[in-house]
Formats: C-alpha cells, sequence, structure tokens
C-alpha cells in the first residue's frame, strides 16, 4: 500500500465499541513512549533543585544562601523576590498557597527556594547548604489535632439534609454510633511529576508539563510570570500515571521552571526524586467519620447523621470539592428517608492534600458500608441481606430522593447484585466459609458483596465542557487534537475511534497528537472519570461538522439527494457511483469546502447550589458490585485475597478491552488504599512513608488469586452520552471495598459473629491483628 493512499475493504477497523489495544501500548512495552524526561534537551538546558523547609510551621527568622549560590554548578538561586508576577498557585483562587514561602513555613517540606544548576545532581546538592533559621510555632499534623485546636477549615464547610434526621434517629427502634478512621493515599505514579520550559521571544514560553490539566498549568505559569495567557503554550502527550496527582500538583514545577527560564534565558527542568516528590505534593485525604443512626429491627435505616471530617493540609487546594463529593457518595447505594451530613475540611500542617482516583467519593461509600455492616452485627444477619434491603428503589417508589434531592431514575444496582450474587456462587461459598471457621483455629475466611454507585460528573458545573480540533487533509488523514490527556488510560484510542467511526474510516486513519493549549483553548481537567464523555463528544461535534459539509458538497456537485449519499467502509456512496474517501476528501478541497472544524460539548442537565445543598449535580450514576473472599492469619494479622468476582457497568463500552482494564486497575488500586497503603507523620510533621522502602503499593503477588471480570453487557446509558457509554476511571476503584469488609467477616468469626470489628483503614496486616486480639478479650 502506497504512503499516500489508505486501504479500501468492506469493514473498517476500530469502530466505536471495538475492543482495541491502547494506541501506545506497543510503546509502553518496549519502552519507546517518549515520556517529557525523554524529549532529547536543548543545547543549555539547567536543571532545578528544591530547598525545602524543615519545620513543620515556623516563622522564617532569616535565609542564607550564600552557600547555595557558590556551589559547584549553580547557575541562580530563585526565591519568591525573583517572581515577576504573583507568587501564588492556589487552584481554587483562595490565594493560600505560595510558590515558594517567604515569612512562613506551613509543612515540613515545604518550598522556600530553587536552585538551577547545570545539571540536576547539583542543584540538588546545593540546595542542601542553606541556613534558615526559623522560630517554630504550633503545629498539628492529623484530623484529631486539628480538632482539639478547635478545628480550623481551609474552606466553607457543606451541609446536606433532607427530612427531620434527628428526631427519627430518637424514634427509631435501634440506634448505634460510631466513628471510623479512613487513611489517605500517595498517588505513586510511575512517572512522577516533571516539566520542561523553554523561552521565546517577547513574553512567549512553552512549557512542557506533566500535568491532568494543561490550561490550568498555562494559567498558573502566566500568573506567576505576570503575564497573558496567550503567551504561555503547555504541551502534554502522556503521562506515565496521574490518578488526580498531577491535577494541581504539577503547577508548582511548572512554574519555577517557567520563572528561571524566563530570567535566565534557557530551557530549564525540573524533575524532583522519589523522596521529595512525595514529600512535597498533596495526597487521598484521610477522614475522620463519626455516624449516627436509626434502623428497626429488619434492618431498615430510618435515619443518618454524620460528619466527614477531613485532613486537608495547609492550604484550600481541591479540599472543597473533595469533600463535598465525599458527602454526595455518604449514601453509597442507599436510601436514607431522613438525613443530616455534614462536612469538616480540617487545616493541617502537612501537605495540601488534593485529588485522587474517586475524588472524596471513595471515603463517603466506605462510611456508608461501615454503617451497613454496623447494622448487620447487630440484627445478625448477612450484611448483603441489610445493603439490598435499603437499596434505593425504582421510581415512584419513593425511594429514589438523595441527600441532595437529586432523583436516582437510572438505577440498576440490584440487578447487577443479583447476577453477581449467582454468578459468584456467593451464598453457598459464604456458607461453606462459616463452617470452615467453626473448624479452623487460626486461619479464618470471609467473604462479601458491596455495591457501587458513583455520581458522574464534575460538581463544579462550568468544569463539564471540553473542545476539540479536527483537520481532515487531502489525503483522507485525519488530524485529532482535544482537550483530554492521556495518563495511561486510553483516552486518547477512545476519541480516536469516536472520530473514525463518524467518517465510517479505519482508525489508522486518524492521528492522535499530544494536548496542548495552542490547539484547544479552556479546557478542563481530565478528571472525574469525564474525559471520555467530554472529550468524545466534542470529538464527535468536530467530525460531525465536517460530514455535514461533504455531505452538501456531494449533494451539489454530484446533483443528488441526502438520503443517496451513505458513508461506507473508507468509501462514500453516491446515488449509483461509490468514490473512495480520500477522492471525495480531495474534490471538496478543490471545491473549497471547509476540511476543519473546532468542536464543542457541555453537558446537559447538571445544576447545583452549594449553599442550599440540592440540585442535579450529576448527569448519571454508574453502578458495579465486587465479591471478595479473603483468608487471614489470625496469629500474624497476614492475610490473602483467594477470589474476587467484579460485574460492572459501562453502559455500552467505547472500547471493552480498555474498560475491563479500567476496572482491574481500579480495583487493585483500591485494594491497596484499603489494605497495604499507609501514610504516616512523625511528631515533628515530617512524612516517614515517603519511598517506596516504607510505602507499600500492591505488588503482582496480592492481587486476588482468582480474578474475575465481567462487564454488564445488556447494560446502556440511559442518557444520550457517546455511544451510550458510560464513564469507567473511578467507580470500580470502589470496588475494593469488597475487601475491606471480607476481612472484617473474617476477623468478626473470632467472636462468633457478635461484635462489628470496626476495621480503620489501611486495614494492614497490624491492625488485623489487634482487631483479631481485640475481639478474642470480648470473648
Amino acid at each position: 500500500m502506497d504512503k499516500t493512499t489508505f486501504e479500501t475493504k468492506n469493514t473498517i477497523n476500530g469502530p466505536m465499541h471495538a475492543a482495541l489495544k491502547h494506541d501506545s501500548a506497543h510503546k509502553h512495552v518496549t519502552g519507546s513512549a517518549e515520556y517529557i524526561d525523554d524529549i532529547p534537551e536543548p543545547a543549555g538546558t539547567l536543571h532545578g533543585g528544591l530547598g525545602l523547609s524543615d519545620r513543620a510551621h515556623a516563622e522564617i527568622l532569616s535565609i542564607d544562601l550564600d552557600a547555595v549560590r557558590t556551589a559547584p554548578g549553580v547557575v541562580a538561586v530563585i526565591t519568591a523576590d525573583d517572581i515577576p508576577g504573583f507568587n501564588d498557585v492556589a487552584s481554587t483562587g483562595q490565594h493560600d498557597e505560595p510558590l515558594l514561602a517567604t515569612r512562613e513555613v506551613q509543612f515540613h517540606g515545604q518550598p522556600v527556594f530553587a536552585v538551577i544548576a547545570e545539571t540536576r545532581d547539583q542543584a540538588r546538592r546545593a540546595a542542601r547548604l542553606a541556613k534558615i533559621e526559623y522560630r517554630d510555632l504550633p503545629h498539628w499534623a492529623d484530623i484529631d489535632g486539628a480538632l482539639e485546636n478547635d478545628g480550623p477549615l481551609v474552606v466553607q464547610p457543606m451541609t446536606l439534609r433532607r427530612g427531620e434526621p434527628q428526631t427519627e434517629i430518637e424514634k427509631a427502634p435501634l440506634r448505634l454510633q460510631g466513628h471510623m478512621y479512613i487513611g489517605g493515599q500517595e498517588h505513586f505514579y510511575l512517572e512522577g511529576h516533571v516539566a520542561l520550559a523553554i523561552p521565546g521571544e517577547d513574553e512567549d514560553i512553552a512549557v512542557w508539563s506533566s500535568t491532568q490539566h494543561p490550561s490550568e498549568v498555562q494559567h498558573m505559569v502566566a500568573h506567576v510570570l505576570g503575564i497573558a495567557n496567550h503567551a504561555v503554550t503547555v504541551r502534554t502527550r502522556r503521562m506515565g500515571g496521574g490518578f488526580g496527582g498531577k491535577e494541581t500538583q504539577g503547577n508548582q514545577f511548572a512554574c519555577l521552571a517557567a520563572i528561571a527560564a524566563k530570567k535566565l534565558g534557557r530551557a530549564v527542568k525540573f524533575r524532583p526524586d522519589r523522596d521529595e516528590d512525595m514529600g512535597v505534593t498533596g495526597k487521598r485525604h484521610d477522614f475522620r467519620v463519626d455516624y449516627d443512626v436509626g434502623f428497626d429491627e429488619d434492618g431498615r435505616i430510618h435515619a443518618v447523621d454524620a460528619t466527614y471530617a477531613a485532613r486537608c493540609g495547609f492550604s484550600a487546594d481541591l479540599s472543597g470539592p473533595v469533600t463535598d463529593r465525599a458527602l454526595f457518595h455518604a449514601d453509597s447505594s442507599y436510601f436514607y428517608p431522613h438525613v443530616h451530613l455534614t462536612s469538616k475540611p480540617l487545616k493541617t500542617h502537612t501537605v495540601s492534600n488534593t485529588a485522587f482516583r474517586g475524588f472524596g467519593g471513595p471515603q463517603g461509600m466506605v462510611g456508608a458500608e461501615r454503617i451497613i455492616e454496623e447494622i448487620a452485627y447487630a440484627t445478625g444477619k448477612d450484611p448483603l441481606e441489610i445493603r439490598r434491603l435499603n437499596f434505593y428503589g425504582e421510581p415512584g417508589s419513593g425511594r429514589t430522593t438523595t441527600p441532595y434531592h437529586q432523583e436516582v431514575e437510572d438505577n440498576i444496582v440490584a440487578r447487577i447484585v443479583d447476577e453477581l450474587e449467582a454468578s459468584s456462587d456467593y451464598q453457598a461459598r459464604r456458607q461453606a466459609i462459616l463452617e470452615f471457621n467453626e473448624q479452623s483455629p487460626v486461619i479464618r475466611k470471609g467473604i462479601a458483596l458491596t455495591p457501587v454507585k458513583f455520581g458522574i460528573s464534575f460538581t463544579m458545573t462550568a468544569y463539564n465542557q471540553a473542545g476539540a480540533l479536527v483537520h481532515v487533509y487531502q489525503d483522507g488523514s485525519i488530524h485529532l487534537n482535544h482537550g483530554g490527556t492521556e495518563m495511561g488510560q486510553g483516552l486518547y484510542v477512545k476519541v480516536a475511534q469516536v472520530v473514525a467511526d463518524t467518517f465510517n474510516v479505519d482508525i489508522e486513519r486518524v492521528k492522535i497528537t499530544a494536548t496542548t493549549t495552542g490547539k484547544v483553548p479552556n479546557t478542563s481537567a481530565t478528571a472525574a472519570s469525564s474525559g471520555s464523555d467530554l472529550n468524545g463528544m466534542a470529538g464527535y461535534d468536530a467530525a460531525r461538522q465536517i460530514k455535514e459539509r461533504l455531505i452538501d458538497f456531494t449533494m451539489r456537485q454530484w446533483n443528488v439527494e441526502r438520503q443517496e449519499v451513505e458513508f461506507l467502509p473508507n468509501r462514500v456512496r453516491i446515488g449509483a457511483e461509490v468514490v473512495p474517501f480520500d477522492t471525495l476528501v480531495r474534490a471538496a478541497y478543490y471545491d473549497r469546502v471547509q476540511l476543519s472544524a473546532a468542536g464543542f460539548y457541555k453537558t446537559p442537565k447538571i445544576h447545583w447550589d452549594r449553599k442550599e445543598g440540592r440540585g442535579h449535580p450529576f448527569y448519571y450514576f454508574a453502578y458495579g458490585a465486587a465479591v471478595s473472599e479473603v483468608s487471614i492469619d489470625t496469629l500474624t494479622g497476614e492475610y490473602q485475597v483467594e477470589r474476587t468476582d467484579i460485574l460492572h457497568d459501562v453502559g455500552k463500552s467505547l472500547n471493552p478491552a480498555i474498560d475491563i482494564g479500567q476496572v482491574e486497575g481500579g480495583f487493585v488500586q483500591g485494594m491497596g488504599w484499603l489494605t497495604t497503603e499507609e501514610l504516616w507523620w512523625d511528631d515533628k510533621g515530617r512524612l516517614r512513608t515517603h519511598a517506596p522502602s516504607t510505602y507499600k503499593i500492591p505488588l503482582a503477588s496480592d492481587r486476588p488469586k482468582i480474578f474475575n471480570v465481567k462487564l454488564a453487557e445488556w447494560a446502556e446509558n440511559a442518557e444520550p452520552t457517546i455511544g451510550r457509554s458510560k464513564a469507567v476511571g473511578e467507580p470500580p476503584f470502589m470496588l475494593a471495598i469488597s475487601v475491606l469488609e471480607a476481612l472484617s467477616m473474617a476477623v468478626a468469626s473470632v467472636a462468633d459473629y457478635r461484635e462489628c470489628p470496626r476495621l480503620d483503614t489501611p486495614a494492614t496486616p497490624e491492625r488485623v491483628l489487634m482487631a483479631v486480639e481485640r475481639l478474642k478479650g470480648m470473648g
């Protein structure tokens, strides 16, 4: 086949809904995928290192940087005085997050200055030579410490209320109260944060940033340089993982690189090592949930009153929307007839926490599942029975209103749970486990089936928009660009499939290009599981415009009616004639038909009033369920996940191969959050779990021994999303709650299931062992 022509056959390769491989899969496994640190460096590129505080909270009395400036290889030292614009990288406009500290440091490891040197090693070594004098101030690093110090908040809390919860709790036949600690999580992406800035003429600057939000990096760089957005171009081809950690946290590295590049007139790169990356960037918020629940003898919930307090760190970052989303998911899949939910976004002297897959939703759902578990032990029933009893109902049942007053109109959770219960043989396996535990003195087993209901959309309504740019060239090849970023999740190939499908051509015709603010402006972060929903529709809109122009041209040129024009695989039927797609395109070009279009999409139907705590913040819900079986050693607390079965709803999948991978990966990452990944700060506010030696993500050996994952193939989005698909990025993460609940059952067996073990997370072997010993004492 000639390089400039394309094959014509009766079917196309890679239409929408086809199980296509990731577009960069072969590059990932061969090492040829280009990340920012792989880009050949321009001649004279300099490298940055961070000068970090060694106090959790202190006033800066003096800074002596003479030894830093005279260290080998050092070209410049950047302090707050060198920032030409604003010393602020706060993503929410609260101006509470300085790029470089000046008079006060508010967490151990806060950047105070930056060193620019000929090599990265020289910059890092020189940064350690600073002499800074401090006056220590009171500090606290956790939720309880913040509450003991009058609970300072980083943003205004939110309250959701419906009915008369306090009255109904007191009237209910049964009542329970408790609290739960839910741990945070480090993103631990394969590719750490990195930015490369290259100065241009006038005020121009180009930045390559490992970010989920190129437009925000653009805005922040312009902000700190004191220039207009149009002078800054940000480019991101791919990230080696993001998970929310690169939604705002890349700002500081891009901004420092840009300031140094413009000051020195040379390219500058910042790439912190893993310890510094973990120390200076935010993590998943850990929570304390306090709950008060009224219910009856059957286990039906009457009312819930709960407070979700979060460790937010020293500044707001995204803590407002994260704690809001925790409340949005504090119902999990369950209807609360009367409910009162409150958030407490607490200030702590730790790095400011940020987005992480699920964005507060997982913490909200874990709290809800604890409530279900408590009721199950209080009534002596299988938690699955309590779950099913409290599910949201069908429209008209009077059990469809959420705590934020949105109606659940697309509920399929009961069907998913029923099908998974049957396909996993849950009931027989649970009975076998109960019998096993009676006979086994040391090894105990547990099993749990937990559901997922996750709202899809940014809760900030304005973010629910996307743009795309599509060019069709004379040879029939297609250039695609959009505002979404690729972090390994397969967004690029999905949108390419949409565009190829619209023209009915092979996906090989579609060139996937790097996300850049110079092509599609004012984009939202690739977050909130909305990448495919938003950018897929924007790509479709752009392709549709060009397709309509081609149809109009064809009708005019061939003198046919619209119904006589049909896009066949890689060709077009025009009346009785069939012409190759590229032939039609070339003819359209010579007739001066515009073959480029900017597409746009905004999510319909959504609105939200935070002050009133009511609205329609989610376009739809994604559903799923998982059954996990575990075994624990009651002498050591060690455990294994023996088997997991998952049935998950992605609507009509845009790409089943990609989506199954997302479900599997999300589950394992969620399992790590709930079991092995523990963040720990010492009494001086120092993060001590800052490297793989002390922070334990799941290994391949930790995955379930038997791992069965299926998509609900019958599911189809009731809303007119792209291809009737549903989001898949975040919802599967919460499937891992089944592992925590199964561990809880195994622990409860040592006290004959009379007491709820009340496992906090992460449920490390140490915590499991302590819970076993505590319950043995109750026996």
